[in-house]
């Protein structure tokens, strides 16, 4: 079976952390475990995770100090906590980390399941939006460079040079369409289901729409140097998609 995406769990409470793991596994998942907040830290920086499941009242956890640190070890990563011990002060702080749903133990695994499969779901397609802002960036200095190599061509270019050039930057530019694409069909299709975070302004779902809306300046400004009707048409999908068509 392909796995569907890897965990990190992290709890002091050994019969929560492998019966979880356990489960996750029988699922697809892959699973590694961590017994308090420092070895949990150490996994994060040694391996890539798609999401972290975190107790929080586990040592080196009082002040969610774990789940405060995760931007500086795995951006974006979508976490989700369990508590025995649930109280107003800690819901309202996860509210402000980049907190994808609060559970009280015991949890039930079907809906522990659940909000795993749209926190991976989810992250995939912020990383998704990550990597198409990067290849677009990338793209506006290849547009840039071919201004530059067409303004300042002197006599020892060749056109070989020249050409080799331009049949790489639009390779790039296909590439960056198909990956806008893919992630806006994605995007399309999730938005018939609307991936909903249970916790008020998730920060994750900020941080996409962010993305989202840096993709399309993008697109904008690069309208003039590159015209496409393919392209208008995935920058009005995008603004669609965020809320921001016709602005």
């Amino acid at each position: 079976m392909d796995k569907l995406g890897k965990i990190l769990i992290a709890d002091d409470e050994e019969t929560f952390r492998i019966s979880t793991a356990d489960l996750l596994r029988k699922d697809g998942y892959e699973c590694d475990c961590a017994s308090d907040a420092i070895e949990a830290v150490e996994k994060l920086r040694e391996s890539s995770y798609d999401l972290l499941i975190a107790d929080i009242h586990m040592p080196g956890n009082p002040e969610l100090e774990l789940v405060r640190e995760i931007p500086t070890v795995a951006e974006g990563m979508p976490v989700l906590l369990v508590t025995g011990y649930p109280s107003a002060n800690s819901a309202i702080e996860s509210i402000k980390l980049n907190v994808t749903a609060y559970l009280v133990k015991p949890v039930e695994f079907s809906e522990l399941q659940e909000q795993v499969d749209k926190a991976i779901e989810h992250y995939r397609t912020y990383r998704a939006v990550n990597d198409t802002r990067k290849r677009l960036r990338e793209w506006c200095n290849d547009l840039d460079n071919i201004k530059k190599s067409i303004s300042q061509k002197s006599e020892n270019s060749t056109s070989i040079a020249i050409n080799t050039f331009f049949e790489l930057t639009l390779r790039n530019v296909v590439d960056s369409l198909m990956d806008l694409k893919h992630m806006t069909d994605e995007l399309s299709m999730q938005s018939d289901e609307q991936y909903v975070c249970n916790l008020l302004d998730c920060p994750s779902l900020t941080t996409l729409k962010g993305g989202l809306s840096e993709t399309v300046d993008v697109l904008k400004k690069t309208k003039n140097s590159f015209k496409s009707k393919d392209l208008g048409e995935l920058r009005k999908k995008l603004e669609t998609i965020i809320g921001e068509e016709g602005k």
